[in-house]
């Protein structure tokens, strides 16, 4: 299944998250679910503190944390996760699958 926009574009998710996979599913079980949990929370507690701070910078900083730490529980549980986000979404924006 491949996730692509109306445009036909690839959404990009699926080759990131294979990436994520490949650098560091073997550390993110050695971590286990749980743990790697906190630190995507940590990471969102993080964006909070530089949305308040007004500071953009650190918040493209936190915002490509908390992608990756989701990308990594997404690994973990075996979720593809552009396939999620064009079920919850895919129809309201206009993205679908191809053949969908």
């Amino acid at each position: 299944m491949t996730g692509t926009d109306a445009a036909g574009m690839d959404c990009g998710i699926r080759a990131v998250q294979e990436a994520m996979r490949r650098a560091f599913l073997a550390r993110d079980r050695a971590r286990g679910l749980h743990a790697t949990l906190v630190w995507l929370v940590e990471e969102v507690g993080e964006l909070a503190e530089a949305v308040n701070k007004g500071d953009t910078r650190l918040a493209m900083e936190e915002i490509a944390d908390i992608i990756a730490w989701t990308l990594s529980i997404a690994n973990l549980l075996g979720v593809d996760a552009c396939e999620a986000l064009l079920a919850k979404y895919g129809k309201e924006l206009g993205i679908r699958e191809p053949g969908g």
